[in-house]
Formats: C-alpha cells, structure tokens, sequence
C-alpha cells in the first residue's frame, strides 16, 4: 500500500492512462466509466471481462474509454490493462462515494467509485460525459432510514452528464425523481416518454423530458455549459428491449432481495451490493446478463453523445 504525499494539489493526484492523455491532447472525444460494477458488481472474472466490452463498445463508437478507480494514493483516470486485472482481483476494496473518496486517498488503498465519486473525479480530470448502469437513490423506507444516496447531491453540484437506464430498480423511483427535481437535475428519457427502470424499459411514471437522439442531448449540454453551477444532466436510456426483465417479473424478486437484507441487518452502502447478488441468486443469473446489456447500451450512448461536445 503506497501512502501519498498529502501536501499536494488535486491534479497532482490524476494519473491518466497514456491512452486517454492522448485523446485530452488531440480533443477527442472521451466517456468516463465507474469502477464499483467492477469490484461490487460482479464476480471475477465476469467483471474484467465486462468491463473489457464496455471499453471496447466505446472504442467502437469513435471514443476513448476512461474507467476511473483509486489506486496507490491516486485517482486513475483511465486503467491499463494490467490495471484493470490488479483491481478486478484485488481484496477488500472500498467502495468509494464522495465521503470516502479522501480518506481511501489519504491512506492509500483501493477504492472503486460509484456514480457520486466517478462524477466528481471526471469533472477534475476535465471530463463531461459518463456512462453508468444505473444511478443510486432514495431507498424504500427512506421516510425512516434516511437511507438517501449521495449520487443525487452529486448530480445537483457537479456537471457531468451521467448516462445510465435509470436509477436502479430496488430503489423508490417515484422519491428519487422528486428529488432530482428539488435539485434542479434534468431527467432526460432516451428515445420514449415513460422512465425507464434498470432491468425493465418501463417504470409506469412519465418522463420529464424526451429526448430522441444524441445531437439532441449534445446541443442541450452545450446550452447548459451557460451556466456553470447547474449541475449534472442524467440521461435515462432504456435497456434494448431483447435484454430486459420486465417490471412484472422483477418486482417478487426485488421485494425478496430487500426482504433478505433486512433480515440480515444489512444497511448503508452495503444494501445494494447485498440486494443485486440475492437478485442474481433468484433470478439464476439472467439480472447479470440485463446488467451487462444495459451498461454496453449506456457506454454506446454515451459515446456519441460525447462526439457532439468535441
């Protein structure tokens, strides 16, 4: 375990892949990718494997991938592949928001990013465009919990446009979309007027807004970059309709998921690890596949979206 040196700038601590330095130097475009669905997200070696596609899917679309992650005292911003396996295998890695995101750096261990702590390391590292899975939320039974994700807040502060299938589908959708409305957060639907619900295209609640293509997105980005202390955009794509699970089917196994976590005590940032491997478990395996679908979907996404900003 390396331990920085604490005296230091931000920018001193990014250390950007020579692949993504590259694509900074000659403008290209460039998508940034969380590392949490690589650590917490899946078993070894399906998460480097995924992990490996997402890349790949991006390149595809004329971009450079950049996933971001915390290691050795320092922000990554891009992983080679030696990297990439050094932290598909590591043990113990902390699961990084934006109140961990310091101390995992000030004490040198590996730390995986989830949307709130990806969102602010791309916004340093000069990045606009994120592709995710699926956003964290207002938890069911928040109303005594308080069990709220820092992934809105962080929407609300920082501007960069997060594209995913939604928040996820454990979540009190209808709460997190009231919240995201508090904190001045477009919600942008993909290509159809109702929000989209991770697993599922359709969640039975109205989008707040529709866009149908990404020069669409680019030029609503470009407008926002007017104003600066607006936030983030969250673009809400829908997995493609043969990959999906729909609400029907996964609400008895959502609702067991959470009956399970319960039942075990499992709180915080725990709880969502805890709910998508019970859902693995009864799904027998097809939410794996779902979630891989949507993020590859997302990342394609996001890549052309990423080619209207350059």
């Amino acid at each position: 375990m390396t331990r920085p040196d604490v005296n230091t700038s931000v920018k001193d601590l990014l250390v950007y892949s020579a692949e993504v330095r590259d694509a900074l130097a000659s403008n290209k475009p460039i998508v940034a990718l969380e590392s949490t669905i690589i650590t917490h997200g899946m078993p070894f070696p399906k998460n480097v494997e995924t992990a490996r596609l997402v890349e790949a899917d991006i390149r595809a679309e004329g971009a450079v991938p950049a996933t971001i992650a915390l290691m050795d005292g320092k922000i990554m911003i891009g992983l080679s592949d030696s990297d990439l396996d050094r932290l598909a295998q590591a043990k113990d890695v902390m699961k990084c928001s934006r109140a961990d995101l310091t101390f995992a750096l000030s004490t040198g261990l590996y730390g995986a990013t989830t949307v709130a702590a990806t969102m602010m390391a791309a916004h340093v590292a000069g990045l606009k465009v994120f592709a995710t899975g699926g956003i964290g939320g207002v938890h069911k039974g928040a109303e005594t919990t308080f069990d709220v994700s820092a992934d809105l807040d962080e929407l609300g502060r920082t501007p960069v446009c997060v594209v995913s299938a939604g928040a996820k589908a454990l979540l009190d959708i209808p709460k997190t979309l009231e919240v995201l409305e508090t904190k001045g957060v477009p919600v942008i639907a993909y290509g159809t007027e109702e929000l989209p619900a991770f697993w599922s295209r359709t969640s039975g609640l109205q989008a707040p807004y529709t866009l149908n293509s990404a020069a669409d997105i680019g030029q609503l980005l470009k407008m926002r970059q007017n104003f600066p202390d607006h936030g983030g955009v969250l673009i809400a794509n829908p997995v493609p309709e043969t990959d999906e699970i729909p609400g029907s089917e996964m609400a008895g196994f959502i609702d067991e998921a959470i009956r399970q976590a319960e039942a075990r005590n499992i709180t915080g940032k725990d709880v969502t690890p805890f709910v998508l491997g019970a859902i693995l478990d009864l799904t027998d395996g097809r939410s794996l596949d779902t979630n891989i679908a949507l993020v590859r979907n997302n990342a394609r996404l996001a890549a052309r979206i990423a080619a209207e900003l350059v």
